[in-house]
C-alpha cells in the first residue's frame, strides 16, 4: 500500500501502544502502512528497551521501544493504533497509566484503531458504551455488557474509531486506518483555517446594515 494510494500523512504522529506478547502482524503490518504514508510513529510500551512480539504462541522478532507510557500523553500524538495478541491486552488492561492513555485519545476525540483482543483495553477505558465495534469473537459480550454493539465484520468504523476481528482483517484494517487518519487531518485543517479566518481575540462584527 503506497503512500500515493494512502494518502500523505507527512508530520502526523501516531502511537502505537504494545508490550510483550503482541500479536506481531498486528504490530507490524500497520507499522508498515502508516510509514508509507510518511507518519512519524512511535512505539509506546510499559518499559523502556524492546517488547517481545509473538506469532500465535511462539516468540518471534523484539521491537525496540520508542517512549515509555508514563512520559506521554493524548496531546503528543494525533492517534493510536492498538495491536491485539492476548498476553499483550492482559498486560496493558493491567496497567492503570496504559488505561489511562486510551481513555484520553477517546475523550479528546482523535483516531483509535483497535484489532483482534484490543478492543478489551476499550472496554476498560470505559469507551465502548453506545459505539459500534468488532473484534475477536471472544469479546462480543463483554462489549454489549458495556453498552457497544459488537458486529462480525472485518473492519468496522464508527466515528474515530476503527475496529477489526484478526489478522486476516488487515488489509480492510491498515487501508481503513489510513483513511480515517487522512479525513481527520483534513477535518483538523478546515478547524485551523477557520480559526485563522475568524480568530478568538477578534471582535464580533457589528450588525449588517441592509440599506
Amino acid at each position: 500500500m503506497g503512500a500515493s494510494m494512502a494518502g500523505d500523512l507527512t508530520g502526523r504522529k501516531v502511537a502505537i501502544l504494545a508490550t510483550d506478547g503482541v500479536e506481531q502482524v498486528e504490530l507490524t503490518a500497520p507499522w508498515q502502512a502508516l510509514k508509507e504514508a510518511r507518519a512519524d510513529v512511535s512505539l509506546v510500551s510499559l518499559k523502556a528497551g524492546a517488547i517481545q512480539g509473538y506469532i500465535h504462541q511462539e516468540k518471534a522478532d523484539t521491537f525496540e521501544v520508542s517512549r515509555v507510557v508514563t512520559s506521554v500523553s493524548a496531546r503528543d500524538f494525533d492517534a493510536l493504533v492498538l495491536p491485539g495478541g492476548l498476553r499483550n491486552t492482559e498486560a496493558l488492561r493491567a496497567n492503570d497509566d496504559a488505561v489511562k492513555l486510551v481513555r484520553s485519545f477517546m475523550e479528546a476525540d482523535k483516531p483509535v484503531a483497535a484489532i483482534c483482543h484490543a478492543p478489551r483495553l476499550l472496554v476498560e477505558a470505559g469507551a465502548v458504551d453506545g459505539r459500534t465495534l468488532t473484534s475477536h469473537p471472544e469479546l462480543a459480550d463483554q462489549i454489549r455488557d458495556a453498552g457497544g454493539s459488537w458486529v462480525d465484520r472485518a473492519a468496522e468504523v464508527d466515528q474515530k474509531l476503527l475496529t477489526s476481528r484478526k489478522p486476516e482483517d488487515l488489509p480492510a484494517f491498515c487501508s481503513k486506518l489510513i483513511t480515517m487518519l487522512s479525513s481527520a487531518i483534513d477535518e483538523r485543517r478546515l478547524d485551523k483555517m477557520v480559526e485563522q479566518s475568524f480568530p478568538a481575540s477578534d471582535p464580533l462584527p457589528g450588525p449588517i446594515s441592509l440599506s
